[in-house]
């Protein structure tokens, strides 16, 4: 026989776009509606519900860029609609590929009681399943005018971006405001019809495809396109023997779960945010009570934090779909933050505080960590995962690599220090599946553990902006659990799928180290006031805890909980891996900045109750040193008075060739003309640091136009065209009263000026750059330029409670993908008896070239400033940034770590009646982290120590204070499991492997 299989297809596709769909809700009547368009920003639910309204006309343009417009929408049943499935249908103007990027609304009734969400994959709101001819209707629509950013033709410069710059120009237009009969059989047909088009699309040229076809074509002549509703049944029958022929029993097992990946930031503010999840836990609680089997997951205990203050009423049914096990808490997270950029305390108060929120609320300790979005892996991750009680880790991003597949699917994450955690990637490709066709044969396709392992997870609904799974979701979900030719797709706890995954695998393959994402890269650098914020609250917020609990420990001084979690929230919330990354759009990243600001203040204000506690009243002079080492003459974690500190030998400044030669008794640099450094030697050995005949502190800029996403990404050819800034217009040479040369130097290039003050200080092996840019550059790169006479096999970059080595040589392509990569305090590079440091205060990214002259090979470090992307904010890092970073001469992994700390953690002078000894003294190997009070408000110390250099050490704590004898516990501070590796007591010196986290908890007497 002839088969025309383009012809089954394309009359199927028509008929069910043209014919079916629209007849879902053919019957109809329009409502009656009526308007208030608010002049500012958002008002309380209550509030929106008292305005006075104004007669509206579907198809009148409505709402502002980021403006907020309330309808209030009437009716009555038609008569003969009784018994009938009856609905609204509001179209606000809705282009339905951009659910969670354009106009959404929260439905609610008139006494207040939310009832969904509408978007552009979900316009229609339950009236009534068997409606009473002549009932009255009224709903009221909170509708926000979100514009739209990421267009067809994304990446486009726009100034919509930002509330104080955006359009008056009102947006959408109105497209229908209807009650409807809800036609359920035309509904079951068009899934019908989908489903099987998607599946046999994917399917060979076989029986099963064939008798699909001709199951389509069977359907299709039995349906009359002029009376759909009366006909549908008879199509559908003609469907059913293919759409019940089971799946093979080796099918590929898909576990389901909904989901909507609400960014916490992103091409919309914060207070959207908000509402945006309201809008999507309205519409999956709806779902859930419409469904038997669906399961919806959220993780972010910010999100449900956010519900639970602003919608009480929507956290109600959230509640209890939770308690009904329908919809599940994950991740166990405040945010799904990123994890390259913030510290080790950061990560450990991510789960801290968001285990905390999802037991007090719930009862429930997520078990797995999911983070499906974050740009990149950090290595440090897997032991913190395990030593917080997490048994498994989700994630998506790293199918987007550029140059290198991933090659496995489920497998066990083997971390800087050996942990592993068993994890598992989608092999869907994506955290936002409508279970089509293409995606379901695409997870059975290439899931990589396909000869041992059964099935894969699929995250299924809209998502970034939210909007979540639909029905369209569910029905299709129903068709492919048991169907011929496709995987079986079931609605299934993450929790469920892992232990099964483990069962299958009890010998899974291995991946060591970070989990680098070929893409993204310079997220490391853009909006730079944004981590340069961060960086300062975490140390701050470290000092905070320390001060407070030595205080507590010693004064009448109240630990203050509530502020500091309130501020550990605070600062949790930006390191979203929307808004750290530097990739929201102005609004968000004006906030945050904001917010940081506030965050500073309010530290310092506790800082200093809590020393003033501590040194009592008095006019002398104390140095209080937060820093876990020696610092400013004071004892590491404690104080000294100003007139018991040593105050080693001034530098030497010498004027020598229009340059400057800065000498202590460590080191010996020279400053040329053109205020780069062309010398650095360690005067003990006079080992040269700089390369032979290059100089260092060259600042090169680049011209940055990647090809697309412009705020993330950096593309490999942006080296191909490169700018030296070695020209100066001033260079003045001084010494500071306390002995620090300093040298100045001042740039001009294009748009922009740059003010270095390059200082050398008695005693100290850092050449230490305070840098002021005045930035006004269009999509350019910044860098500094130290070329290292080191021959390095590898970088070594702290990351957090630790470092990871990175080759310097681009042998295979996964090495050569690296040309962008993360640090935190330092980056190290090091041949046998020498090494050479770079730290900063504020940098995150740097990359690596090896160079080489007549054999002698060196390594060139270059530390990433500044960009200017124009999208999603055309102005980003315009106007004054600053930066700090150093070159330590002569170091290893040990020196590098405290030079890093100490340029991010000063000491502070105060005036007061004495100093005090450190609460917590720690010697060893090991190097302290947090001390603080214990989060249940016991009054217990909680002292955190880490081993900094990847060897095999040992270390003790000692504490001068009211406290017992330690217990080790977890990162949540409880006491370890029965059989845990490390519960001795710590009397004596402990052992510590490398890299390794130890956290003690010390009772209040």
């Amino acid at each position: 026989m002839h088969d025309d299989i383009p012809l089954t297809t394309g009359r199927a596709r028509r008929v069910l776009d043209e014919r079916i769909r629209p007849a879902v809700h053919a019957t109809a009547t329009p409502l009656e509606t009526a308007w208030h368009e608010l002049p500012g920003e958002p008002i309380p639910p209550a509030e929106g519900l008292a305005l006075t309204f104004e007669p509206y006309e579907v198809g009148t343009t409505w709402g502002a860029a980021w403006g907020t417009t309330w309808f209030r929408l009437s009716g009555t049943v038609p008569v003969e609609w009784a018994g009938r499935r009856v609905e609204a249908v509001i179209d606000l103007g809705f282009d339905i590929n951009m659910p969670g990027f354009q106009c959404e609304g929260l439905v609610y009734l008139a006494d207040g009681t939310p009832v969904k969400s509408i978007n552009p994959r979900n316009q229609w709101v339950l009236v009534a399943e068997e409606a009473v001819g002549g009932a009255p209707v009224e709903f009221f629509v909170e509708a926000a005018s979100n514009p739209v950013l990421l267009d067809y033709h994304p990446f486009l410069v726009t100034h919509e971006g930002d509330i104080q710059t955006s359009s008056s120009k009102r947006l959408y237009t109105s497209r229908r405001m209807d009650l409807a009969v809800f036609e359920s059989e035309v509904h079951e047909l068009a899934l019908d019809i989908d489903v099987l088009l998607e599946l046999q699309a994917e399917l060979p040229e076989g029986p099963r495809r064939m008798r699909i076809l001709q199951a389509l074509d069977d359907a299709l002549d039995a349906l009359d396109l002029q009376h759909i509703a009366a006909t549908a049944p008879d199509a559908r029958a003609a469907l059913a023997d293919v759409l019940a022929s089971p799946a093979e029993a080796s099918a590929h097992r898909i576990s389901a779960v909904g989901h909507a990946h609400i960014d916490s930031a992103w091409l919309w503010p914060v207070r959207e945010t908000i509402r945006k999840v309201a809008r999507t836990s309205s519409t999956m609680t709806e779902l859930i009570d419409q469904t038997d089997d669906f399961l919806y997951g959220m993780s972010s205990a910010q999100q449900y934090a956010w519900i639970k203050e602003h919608r009480p009423e929507v956290y109600a049914r959230v509640k209890d779909a939770v308690a009904a096990g329908r919809f599940l808490p994950l991740g166990g997270m405040w945010v799904e933050s990123d994890t390259v950029m913030p510290t080790g305390e950061s990560i450990v108060r991510q789960f801290t505080q968001g285990q905390r929120f999802f037991e007090r609320e719930f009862g429930i300790r997520p078990k797995g960590v999911w983070l499906p979005d974050s740009f990149g892996y950090s290595p440090a991750l897997p032991q913190l995962m395990r030593r917080a009680g997490f048994e498994w880790f989700f994630t998506q991003k790293i199918s987007w690599n550029q140059v290198n597949k991933f090659p496995h699917h489920t497998f066990l994450w083997e971390g800087i220090d050996g942990s592993r955690v068993f994890s598992h990637f989608p092999s869907m490709d994506t955290y936002n599946s409508r279970l089509s066709g293409s995606e379901v044969a695409k997870a059975s396709r290439q899931f990589r553990e396909n000869r041992l392992a059964s099935g894969s997870i699929a995250p299924v609904g809209w998502g970034d902006g939210g909007g979540g799974t639909t029905r369209e979701m569910t029905g299709t979900a129903a068709r492919l659990a048991d169907l011929e030719g496709s995987a079986r797709v079931t609605w299934e706890h993450p929790d469920v799928f892992f232990d099964r995954a483990k069962a299958e695998l009890p010998d899974p393959p291995v991946w060591v180290g970070e989990l680098y994402l070929e893409l993204h890269r310079a997220t490391l650098t853009s909006q730079h006031q944004t981590k340069q914020g961060n960086r300062r609250s975490e140390h701050l917020l470290e000092e905070a805890e320390l001060w407070a609990a030595t205080a507590a420990a010693r004064t009448d001084f109240v630990y203050p909980y509530d502020e500091l979690d309130a501020l550990w929230q605070q600062v949790l919330l930006q390191q979203f891996h929307d808004i750290l990354p530097g990739t929201s759009i102005a609004w968000v990243h004006r906030e945050a900045v904001a917010k940081y600001a506030e965050v500073a203040d309010r530290l310092e204000a506790l800082i200093a109750a809590a020393l003033s506690a501590l040194v009592g009243a008095g006019d002398r002079t104390v140095v209080a040193n937060p820093a876990p080492s020696l610092q400013s003459g004071a004892s590491a974690l404690g104080a000294t008075l100003a007139a018991d500190v040593t105050v080693a030998a001034p530098v030497a400044l010498d004027a020598v060739d229009g340059g400057f030669v800065l000498t202590n008794d460590l080191v010996r640099v020279v400053v040329d003309a053109r205020g780069l450094v062309t010398s650095a030697a360690d005067r003990s050995t006079g080992r040269e640091a700089i390369a032979p005949g290059q100089a260092a502190n060259l600042l090169q800029l680049h011209q940055d136009f990647p090809n697309m996403w412009d705020a993330w990404d950096v593309d490999r050819y942006y080296r191909n065209r490169v700018e030296d800034l070695d020209e100066v217009t001033a260079l003045t040479g001084s010494v500071d009263a306390d002995g620090t040369a300093r040298v100045v130097v001042e740039r001009a290039f294009s748009a922009s000026t740059l003010t270095q003050e390059i200082t050398l200080a008695p005693g100290s092996r850092t050449l230490e750059i305070d840098q002021t840019t005045d930035w006004h550059e269009t999509e350019k790169f910044l860098k500094v330029a130290f070329p290292l006479d080191v021959r390095a096999e590898h970088t070594i970059a702290e990351t957090q409670f630790g470092a990871q080595k990175r080759a310097t040589h681009t042998n295979t392509s996964w090495e050569a993908a690296k040309f962008e990569t993360s640090m935190h305090r330092y980056v190290l590079v090091e041949e046998p008896g020498f090494g050479v440091a770079l730290v900063n205060d504020s940098i995150h990214g740097f990359d690596t070239t090896r160079d080489a002259v007549d054999g002698h090979v060196t390594t060139t470090v270059r530390l990433s400033l500044l960009r200017a992307p124009r999208f999603p904010d055309p102005e980003t890092d315009q106007g004054v940034q600053t930066h700090r970073f150093g070159l330590v001469i002569g170091t290893d992994i040990a020196g590098a770590t405290t030079a890093g700390t100490l340029m991010n953690t000063a000491s502070r002078t105060v005036t007061g009646d004495h100093g005090f000894a450190p609460l917590v003294q720690v010697s060893g190997d090991v190097v302290v982290s947090s001390v603080k009070l214990a989060d249940d408000r016991s009054g217990d110390l909680v002292v955190r120590v880490y081993e900094p250099a990847g060897r095999r050490g040992t270390g003790s704590i000692a504490v001068d204070g009211p406290f017992g004898d330690p217990v080790e516990v977890s990162l949540l501070e409880e006491p370890l499991p029965e059989g845990s590796a490390h519960t001795s007591s710590i009397d004596a010196a402990f052992a510590v492997d490398a890299f390794e986290v130890r956290t003690f908890r010390f009772a209040r007497s």
